[in-house]
């Protein structure tokens, strides 16, 4: 098993454990640092839905650091079991939500009921079109003021109608906050 340790918040310090899962890459550290000092350290009264959770380093940081409610996203029975426990551990309350689902169906479920988030996590796996098939339903997936965070293989000026406004590189891992229609003035 793998370990990734929360950095903020109500459980920081907290080891969480998690498979070997081809393609998954717990955002690291220093980026997750860099993330929640842009987004603000607390996130009472946000909702987040974090679409490819795999380790659950993002939703656990999220939901750490107060988000009013969490939704983690997966596919594969092995991450799910280990989100699961992770929660289970943790003692995480009603905010914290794990669902086993394709995420491109999962949005289109919530499009479908009017479910938006105020803050979209996707670390999708790398080089199979995750961002492509999603970024068509993102206006029904975030606020008006909603904030989209992107890992990805490379540097990304826009997603959809967001752009972004602030990113950064971490090895082989660029990451991106994305907001609805500002111009590109990153750092």
């Amino acid at each position: 098993m793998n370990t990734v340790r929360i950095i903020g918040g109500r459980w920081r310090r907290r080891v969480l454990r998690f498979p070997d899962s081809e393609g998954l890459r717990p955002t690291p550290d220093r980026v997750r640092e860099t993330l929640f000092n842009w987004l603000g350290q607390d996130l009472a009264g946000r909702s987040c839905l974090d679409l490819f959770a795999g380790s659950g380093a993002l939703g656990f940081e999220a939901a750490s650091r107060g988000a009013d409610k969490v939704v983690m996203v997966d596919n594969s029975p092995k991450v799910l079991a280990a989100l699961e426990a992770n929660a289970r551990l943790l003692g995480a309350d009603g905010r914290l939500e794990i669902v086993r689902a394709d995420a491109v169906k999962f949005a289109s479920s919530l499009r479908a009921a009017g479910l938006r988030f105020d803050v979209l996590f996707l670390d999708p796996p790398y080089k199979q079109g995750w961002l492509d098939r999603l970024s068509a339903l993102l206006p029904e997936l975030l606020t008006a003021d909603g904030a989209l965070y992107v890992e990805a293989e490379h540097g990304l000026d826009a997603c959809g109608d967001w752009c972004t406004v602030r990113h950064g590189r971490a090895g082989q891992v660029c990451y991106h906050l994305m907001r609805r229609g500002e111009s590109n003035d990153a750092e």
